[in-house]
């Protein structure tokens, strides 16, 4: 089964195929109906000699779409689209779930010059949408905003690229544990901060990022632009108050806390003594999560990932 790529591997392994003087195809899933396992934007290249890197459906159309590129089947010229699913036979002999169907841009790629400027854009936190007209095949590239995540019409395609978003997790703790996998399972970059020594197990951690700098330091290294989500778990007012007064004032997407009303009323009146003005503290999801009647580690967990993707949805819907 093809692996879900990120897309700044994909831009690299792009890049290292046409350097090696491969001509790479980039895949688009520019719409989706019915039941899709991946969502819009999903990227994927393939190579004439059978070679894939990223996925479009999670197996259901990529050996067939490979298998009609091989053959020339697809299009005489490129950019062009392809449409899987149409009606409910095909649907099913693809694998489609539900009935599921999707359409796809297939562009033909011819320097890397383009892409490493789109890595260089990542790596510097910038966010930069590559505009395809799907008229003339023209690429150009544009400076984005965090509300700028994908667009498909009949003239043009819009993809966003930039930072991958991010959770910055303060402390160590039980509940991190059960954030962090989640976080991870969506794709989430996770940083987990805590200063405190401690002997537990750290595998439980595994593919997150740890640090052991005190939280203002990590916020300000790692909540350096939109994409970024700080969380504070910790318990302790003096870690969580020291990584929310400097979170507060950046440009975070979200910022959250965990503790009662009562505990989340007195952190807000510490903070005020602290200078930090009333929109700032606006900002502040505390208690952090949706009410959904959690009370077990894993129960706010998925109540505090369900928050943050609730408001990024929003975020989408009103831009």
């Amino acid at each position: 089964m093809p692996r879900y790529s990120t897309d700044r591997e994909i831009l690299q392994t792009a890049i290292r195929w046409l350097e090696q003087g491969h001509r790479p195809v980039l895949v688009t899933v520019v719409r989706t109906w019915g039941s899709s396992p991946r969502p819009v934007g999903s990227l994927m290249l393939m190579r004439e000699d059978g070679r894939l890197s990223g996925s479009v459906s999670g197996g259901c159309v990529e050996e067939d779409l490979l298998a009609r590129y091989q053959a020339h089947q697809l299009a005489d010229t490129f950019p062009t689209l392809i449409d899987y699913g149409i009606n409910r036979a095909e649907a099913t002999r693809l694998g489609l779930p539900c009935g599921g169907r999707l359409e796809l841009l297939i562009e033909q790629l011819e320097s890397a010059i383009q892409l490493q400027t789109l890595i260089g854009n990542i790596k510097a936190n910038e966010l930069v949408a590559r505009r395809v007209c799907l008229i003339t095949g023209e690429v150009s590239l544009h400076p984005a905003s965090v509300d700028d995540d994908f667009y498909y019409s009949d003239a043009y395609l819009k993809k966003t690229f930039g930072p991958r978003w991010q959770i910055l997790l303060i402390g160590a703790g039980h509940l991190s544990e059960y954030v962090a996998q989640i976080a991870i399972m969506m794709n989430y970059r996770v940083i987990i901060c805590d200063p405190r020594e401690s002997d537990s197990d750290q595998s439980a951690f595994d593919g997150c990022d740890i640090v052991n700098s005190m939280p203002d330091e990590a916020v300000q290294t790692y909540a350096t632009h939109a994409r970024s989500i700080v969380v504070a778990l910790t318990h302790d007012p003096k870690l969580d108050d020291m990584a929310l007064l400097d979170a507060l004032s950046s440009p975070a997407f979200y910022i959250g806390a965990i503790g009662s009303k009562l505990n989340c009323e007195k952190r807000r009146e510490r903070l005020i003594t602290l200078d930090v003005t009333a929109p700032q503290l606006q900002r502040l999801h505390a208690p952090v999560g949706l009410p959904i009647g959690s009370h077990s580690p894993p129960e706010i967990a998925v109540s505090i990932m369900a928050e943050i993707t609730s408001l990024r949805h929003q975020e989408k819907q009103n831009s």
